[in-house]
């Protein structure tokens, strides 16, 4: 198996967050992407079937979305007669892991909608630019498996450029003052592969040891096909480590190029670091 573990560092600059931070897109369905993850990390396919007979509805507070503003987005999740679906697994600490991406990727938010009862989520957010959002809400409902759902929005005003999509040229980046490097096994698809994210200090390259569980783990990683129509969202083989090592075990289902988000957690800030990938 080939190695990829490149160490040139550059200076990742990104908008993310797992904080605070349109108008629906009514022709954009709400769909079943790829999701799940079994106990040991490996991303899944929910069930075809469970997935199919539950559908959400994304609503979004104001009927003209703008950037820098609040925006409250409700989310109903229903079965597919219309029936609220009530109960819901808390997963890592959350009911609902709620995702939101530009639609050029350089956007990154992971929030946490409260539930409100009666199959509805309700988070407050603000989106940075105007353009195309897609939303994803990652759910358990109780007695299924993992799965998400998603919608794409429009936000309006001036139009912003969009950043290409390209895989880096290296795989270690410098964020918030931490050297990360990102091993992967084997850039295959449809092939059980590793990433490891290996952690040290900028200035002094020693390792980082001291990691704090976010989410109730050492990590977390976000991975989407650069059209954002595949999603993984993927933990850790060790829950409890604390660094410099954080694995992941997960499955490319396709060839092509795709964006990876990791995050992790020291004194008590989120660290969120991308890299992104061609698989073939």
């Amino acid at each position: 198996m080939k190695k990829i573990a490149l160490s040139i560092l550059l200076t990742a600059t990104l908008l993310t967050a797992c904080e605070r931070p349109g108008s629906i897109n009514k022709d954009a369905a709400t769909h079943e992407d790829m999701a799940g993850m079994d106990h040991s990390g490996m991303a899944q396919e929910a069930g075809s079937s469970e997935a199919e007979n539950v559908k959400a509805q994304f609503k979004l507070s104001k009927d003209k979305t703008l950037p820098k503003q609040d925006t409250t987005i409700t989310t109903t999740i229903q079965d597919k007669d219309g029936k609220a679906i009530n109960e819901f697994d808390t997963v890592h600490e959350k009911k609902m892991h709620f995702i939101i991406v530009s639609k050029d990727l350089s956007y990154f938010s992971h929030i946490h909608p409260d539930y409100k009862g009666n199959g509805v989520f309700e988070v407050t957010t603000q989106f940075p630019t105007s353009g195309e959002y897609k939303m994803y809400a990652d759910i358990t409902p109780t007695g299924m498996s993992a799965m998400n759902k998603s919608q794409w929005i429009s936000v309006e005003g001036e139009a912003v450029a969009q950043q290409p999509i390209v895989p880096d040229a290296t795989l270690t980046k410098v964020v918030d003052g931490k050297s990360i490097t990102l091993s992967i096994d084997d850039l295959m698809p449809n092939m059980e592969l590793k990433l490891n994210f290996n952690i040290k200090d900028a200035q002094t390259n020693g390792p980082v040891t001291d990691l704090q569980p976010f989410l109730g783990a050492v990590g977390h990683v976000v991975i989407l096909t650069k059209d954002a129509d595949k999603y993984l969202h993927v933990h850790p083989t060790d829950e409890k480590a604390s660094g410099p090592d954080a694995e992941f075990m997960t499955t490319f289902p396709q060839s092509g190029v795709y964006k990876i988000w990791g995050q992790f957690q020291q004194n008590g800030k989120v660290i969120t670091v991308p890299f992104v990938v061609k698989v073939s």
